[in-house]
């Protein structure tokens, strides 16, 4: 099963992972990979909490927009 991750930067440096798919789904890790290691772990993790509640997979309809903003 696949998800949607946004990966961003934030001021100190840190790798911020959301699973755009999964409300509330957020990791973090000091390098890009690191970032993505930690997201896929608490993708599984929050998904055996839904599996263990007896409570579905939110429905995908989430689409990732790229914007450019101009400063």
């Amino acid at each position: 099963m696949d998800f949607k991750v946004a990966i961003s930067k934030d001021e100190d440096g840190i790798y911020i992972a959301e699973c755009i798919d999964l409300p509330g789904c957020v990791s973090d890790g000091s390098t890009m990979q690191e970032a993505k290691k930690n997201v896929k772990e608490a993708i599984e993790a929050y998904l055996e909490s839904l599996e263990k509640h007896g409570e579905k997979i939110p429905s995908k309809h989430s689409e990732i927009v790229r914007i450019s903003v101009c400063t």
